[in-house]
């Protein structure tokens, strides 16, 4: 008779229609280990199977136009912060890609926002980040910076789309058709994935901005407009990750 263990190991290892045999074969065990690790996979698996219905929901757009070939998911982070750079993301993934949990980077955890960088990464047939730094922001303002980021974004792409599904903008001087989406993120799996890119990279900056000027607590909440960002502000003044534009509520015009 095989340990517990082992048929854990089975269980693990297979893949959904050998978990199915797996479990039937297994279902006449009496011990109550092997028939905990059977409501165990039986609760996984129906969990999988409301996922993948969330994740088609989630690929609307993505059917409506994947008679024009590849489609671009676009968004952005960081345009509301008071310091770092805005962000930008495209992905373009194939059709019907499973990515469980692909979601609004919002409402996902730094952890899982993490792992699914690199999920989508190996699996994206092509991905693009763009990014434009605060003094170019405080020059062109944040909505032109935004748009620029997203066309940094598409131009770095190992193909090109034939059409961009976008979070709520129109990004202008791109001759691709776009679809504007309203709370695109949380709608299309490409939007999704493209916030994901585009929020991990914007951390990643911050983490490593936190070490240059550990003062301001970039690493914490990221360059947004914190209780404790404002003080430090107000203590040390901005450095050079700041957005003049953006402090004039917070600090004196001579120390702006």
């Amino acid at each position: 008779m095989k340990r517990i263990s082992e048929i854990k190991t089975e269980l693990e290892q297979a893949d959904q229609a050998s978990r199915i045999r797996l479990m039937e074969q297994y279902q006449t065990d009496g011990r109550a280990g092997v028939a905990s690790l059977i409501r165990k996979y039986r609760r996984k698996m129906e969990q999988d199977e409301q996922e993948r219905i969330r994740l088609e929901q989630m690929r609307a757009f993505e059917h409506e136009y994947e008679h024009l070939g590849y489609i671009c998911g676009i968004d952005e982070a960081g345009r509301g912060p008071l310091a770092g750079p805005v962000v930008a993301g495209a992905v373009i993934l194939p059709k019907d890609c499973e990515i469980f949990y692909l979601n609004d980077s919002k409402q996902l955890s730094e952890k899982k926002r993490e792992l699914l960088y690199d999920e989508i990464m190996e699996k994206a047939v092509a991905t693009g980040i763009g990014i434009v730094g605060p003094e170019r922001i405080d020059e062109i303002n944040i909505l032109q910076a935004t748009y620029e980021a997203m066309r940094q974004a598409v131009a770095k792409l190992g193909v090109t789309p034939q059409i961009l599904l976008n979070d709520a903008v129109t990004i202008p001087e791109v001759v691709i058709p776009q679809v504007p989406i309203i709370k695109g993120d949380a709608k299309s799996v490409s939007i999704a994935a493209a916030s994901i890119l585009a929020k991990v990279t914007r951390d990643r900056m911050m983490r490593e901005y936190d070490r240059e000027f550990p003062e301001y607590g970039f690493a914490g909440h990221k360059g947004y407009g914190s209780a404790v960002h404002i003080e430090a502000i107000r203590k040390y003044g901005p450095c050079v990750i700041h957005r003049r534009s953006f402090l004039k509520n917070f600090v004196s015009e001579e120390k702006v």
